[in-house]
């Protein structure tokens, strides 16, 4: 208490006054502990708390709409034989980068290695062969249509277009690389020597790029180098889709040459019908 003046002060000792709240001596340092039950989060969140990770990790997308089908949507309920007329069935076969897509048309450049399957089996694609058909329509209308057209200007004949030359290439290269494939999966199937259906469709569509130089060369105006040009790249072709389906069918038993060789000439005579009617010009 206060007495007397300014600045006079009475000692107030350590003791119990009525009225008033009785000191609390200093603790010193202070320890908090948490029991097991503390509900309190981690900082930085775990992986499982959030979508911000610690470390290097790539980034991801926020958004897994586009990655994951919904739970109950109508493309996870879809099975069986409704799943291949869904765009989500094919896109698998289409998973491929331009580096993919040269190296195995350098494999079917070179035909006595026979490795392509061992190389496609466990990716093969529908984005080559397809592509390579519709590059092969286009370059052998263009092709035929320029050489016939330089044949009726040399002899001072009147040109007219041929349409049919694109429906008939469209004709012969999809169908060719559809129906031999197929035909060849059911025999194979016959003969317990099964094959993955998409990779024969591979095998064949990749056999068929050699046809693509071929007909660049055929506007070369001689016959007999027409003729060489497409038995070189007949041969080739052959000689691409029996040696790599030459091991696979040796467990077909001893049908197994008739079944390669079938094969090799089928190639071979594909490649008479495209010199007969894309590699001769008639005026």
């Amino acid at each position: 208490m206060m007495s007397g003046g300014v600045g006079k002060y009475t000692h107030i000792d350590n003791q119990k006054v009525s009225g008033s709240v009785p000191s609390v001596p200093d603790p010193g340092h202070v320890t908090v502990q948490f029991t097991a039950d503390s509900n309190l989060q981690t900082f930085p969140p775990s992986e499982s708390q959030g979508k911000i990770s610690g470390g290097t990790r790539p980034p991801r997308d926020a958004d897994d709409t586009f990655s994951k089908p919904v739970s109950g949507s109508e493309e996870s309920q879809q099975g069986g034989w409704f799943r291949t007329f869904t765009v989500a069935a094919y896109k698998p076969y289409f998973d491929v980068d331009t580096i993919d897509v040269l190296e195995r048309i350098k494999y079917s450049l070179f035909p006595f290695r026979g490795t392509f399957t061992e190389k496609t089996v466990n990716n093969p694609d529908l984005y080559g062969p397809f592509w390579i058909c519709t590059t092969l329509i286009f370059v052998a209308a263009s092709i035929g249509t320029f050489v016939t057209y330089i044949a009726h200007k040399l002899q001072k004949k009147e040109w007219n277009y041929d349409i049919n030359l694109v429906t008939w290439s469209a004709g012969v290269f999809y169908g060719y690389v559809l129906l031999v494939p197929l035909v060849l999966y059911v025999i194979l199937k016959y003969f317990s020597a099964p094959s993955g259906l998409v990779q024969l469709f591979c095998l064949y569509g990749y056999s068929l790029f050699v046809f693509i130089p071929a007909l660049c060369l055929s506007v070369i105006p001689l016959e007999i180098f027409r003729w060489v040009i497409a038995g070189v790249a007949g041969f080739m072709s052959a000689t691409f889709v029996a040696l790599n389906l030459r091991a696979h069918i040796m467990s077909a038993g001893e049908r197994w040459f008739f079944i390669v060789a079938g094969i090799f000439l089928l190639q071979l005579a594909l490649s008479v019908v495209l010199k007969l009617y894309l590699f001769t010009v008639t005026v």
